[in-house]
């Protein structure tokens, strides 16, 4: 049976799947607490303590997701790396700048005099929501095929918007979760606007798509692939609407479902991500090089997938335990 298996075929196709799920992981989990940083302009002093020590255990682990992303995209596709990244370089830069300066601030604010503190706040504040516009802009451009002009550069900014908006409801999605009180009440309000501009941006990205190129286009209008493909944003629909009326009744008196908005975002997510997945399939750059063409040698990619075969399991089963260790409510946060 192995040996029927073409691995010129199957060795490009494992390679994507491992990349788009890095991908749909980091998404989900640095997703929460890049909101989490945007929220802090909305929040008490105290209140932000609190946001921290929600995502304290976790931040730093969410992000190996998007290493690990970027890592096999340049081993397994090097010539699509070079051209992405070719493409995106200024919003990389923009990308990685704003994560530094998030990751400093986030250390730094525990450590400076109580009267300097509020900058660093900022500096958090300021470098989530640089790196979250970055990454809706990559998006926009990616999904218009990588071209350059006012038209993409427009909708690259009206993704990069939406998106920030999309991590703001997973941040207070996820302090709904993690928090009580006043802080889990304006969590539930933040969510509830945070949503409106989350839809925007999966319509405006679902419109855009179809017509980004013709072949996609007909892979999303004729018959039988707009069987396939009509489910998707129907259940899409149907979580927007469900989580939106799901908000008006939180939080309940014994937490009951105080979880539920995070893991139907979550899904929102993951459904939206399938759609991208299967519009662009098989191309890795749209419109130009298929991850066969793009793929390194088959000899090259099996030593590189046994390397992952050893690494992938050990972040899942490190991500599962601190989620395990760390849960339960963020209590006050202190530094003794």
């Amino acid at each position: 049976m192995i040996d029927a298996i073409d691995w010129h075929v199957a060795m490009p196709l494992i390679f994507a799947g491992l990349m788009g799920l890095s991908i749909l992981i980091y998404v989900v989990l640095d997703g929460f607490d890049l909101g989490i940083g945007i929220l802090f302009s909305v929040a008490t002093d105290e209140e932000r303590d609190t946001m921290i020590n929600s995502i304290g255990p976790f931040w730093d682990a969410n992000e190996t997701w998007l290493v690990l992303a970027v890592g096999l995209l340049l081993v397994a596709f090097p010539v699509a790396h070079g051209i992405i990244l070719t493409s995106l370089y200024l919003p990389v830069f923009v990308l990685l700048l704003g994560l530094i300066i998030r990751g400093v601030a986030f250390d730094f604010r525990a450590k400076v005099p109580l009267h300097r503190k509020h900058r660093w706040n900022f500096l958090f504040f300021a470098g989530s929501l640089t790196a979250s516009l970055a990454q809706g802009y990559m998006l926009g451009v990616y999904v218009l095929g990588l071209e350059r002009g006012a038209a993409t550069f427009g909708f690259g900014a009206l993704v990069a918007l939406c998106l920030a908006a999309s991590y703001a409801a997973m941040g207070a999605a996820w302090l709904i979760y993690k928090t009580e009180g006043e802080l889990q009440r304006k969590a539930v309000r933040f969510l509830r606007s945070a949503l409106v501009f989350t839809a925007v941006g999966m319509v405006a990205i679902s419109l855009a798509t179809p017509f980004a190129s013709p072949r996609i286009f007909e892979k999303w209008f004729t018959w039988p692939e707009i069987f396939y493909v009509a489910p998707l944003p129907v259940i899409t629909g149907a979580m927007f609407l469900w989580l939106w009326f799901l908000t008006f009744k939180l939080p309940h008196k014994d937490d009951r479902h105080s979880i539920t908005p995070f893991l139907v975002l979550a899904g929102i997510f993951a459904l939206g991500f399938a759609g991208l997945a299967y519009s662009f399939y098989p191309y890795v750059v749209p419109d130009q090089m298929t991850i066969w063409e793009a793929a390194s040698a088959p000899e090259s990619l099996a030593i590189i997938l046994v390397g992952t075969c050893f690494v992938l399991p050990v972040i899942i089963g490190y991500s599962f335990y601190a989620y395990r260790i760390f849960g339960g409510k963020a209590t006050d946060l202190t530094y003794d």
